[in-house]
């Protein structure tokens, strides 16, 4: 094989290595293009192919990381990741493994963990790397590549999330929320959320946004029910869609460009989280993004008389 077919087949596995080290699309690709232009530069052929990229690209994910968690200190309103629709890298012996750890939830657990302890649990625990690959690719020994596994559990284990086993009846019952969500139905959506759910935003200061969670199934409920029937006066749709592995939607204004995606958490047969991502800056992979401040002046305008 040439170094470019040697460098496609395992494209798939250096993006899915460097979005869960990172949480951003185009910083995954960025990292992604990196590592080819290292191996193409190159002037000997690696032993393992695998070991040497997959290396070079959790190396150049570090990097990233370390800067980037000076601009996340600095975000406004909540942090969330890029928005992922479909994952490159299949393995059917590791596919709870890689669902799991694509999530929502799982990225921001991940976020509490240092940058070498997140590229090791990645490594080691999602996707099934010897000690010996995963202290290569950080650059540490395999006893403190162990250390930093375990600190990495400790943190994950605290907060790891819980998600509805039976993947039919999770789509169901999304099935169900978006059913209710298109009529305005109060009464069929709160039905659908837990006691305590809450509803996030991330609009990065660039786009309309929560002020605060809104927490408890009552007041999301109330609140979808008036805000999405406003929205869809002003031909706002959406389409079911797959987001970071879980059920969501992707919401696009009259003339189709991304306004947000939406994901939802489901366990023990309820949507528990709901997760927004509006800020234009992480759209841009899912199409042509839509003007998020024009849309919400229109939808102030199309308030119902008798509000």
């Amino acid at each position: 094989m040439s170094k470019v077919e040697e460098f496609e087949e395992l494209r798939p596995l250096l993006f899915s290595i460097a979005y869960r080290i990172l949480g951003s699309v185009g910083e995954a690709e960025d990292a992604v293009q990196e590592t080819w232009l290292r191996f193409d530069g190159s002037a000997t052929r690696p032993t393992s192919t695998k070991a040497f990229l997959s290396a070079a690209v959790t190396r150049i994910s570090i990097d990233v990381l370390r800067s980037a968690r000076v601009r996340r200190e600095e975000y406004v309103g909540p942090w969330f990741p890029e928005p992922l629709l479909a994952d490159p890298y299949e393995d059917p012996a590791r596919s709870v493994e890689l669902a799991d750890s694509v999530s929502m939830a799982a990225l921001l657990l991940l976020e509490r963990l240092s940058p070498l302890e997140r590229a090791v649990f990645v490594l080691r625990e999602v996707f099934g790397f010897g000690f010996d690959e995963v202290a290569a690719a950080v650059g540490r020994s395999e006893a403190a590549c162990r250390q930093l596994l375990v600190r990495a559990r400790r943190h994950m284990e605290a907060g790891r999330p819980r998600f509805e086993a039976v993947r039919k009846e999770r789509e169901e019952l999304a099935s169900r929320f978006f059913d209710a969500l298109r009529e305005g139905d109060v009464a069929g959506l709160q039905e659908l959320l837990a006691a305590e759910v809450s509803m996030v935003g991330d609009g990065g200061g660039k786009a309309p946004q929560l002020a605060r969670a809104v927490i408890g199934a009552a007041n999301v409920a109330r609140l979808l029910a008036s805000v999405f029937p406003r929205m869809a006066r002003i031909d706002v749709t959406f389409e079911p869609h797959e987001v970071n592995g879980q059920p969501g939607a992707i919401f696009r204004d009259r003339d189709g460009k991304v306004l947000h995606t939406l994901a939802l958490d489901v366990f023990d047969g309820q949507i528990q989280t709901i997760r927004s991502v509006i800020n234009p800056d992480k759209l841009g992979h899912v199409g042509p993004v839509a003007d998020a401040w024009a849309i919400h002046r229109e939808v102030i305008q199309a308030r119902r008389p008798t509000e």
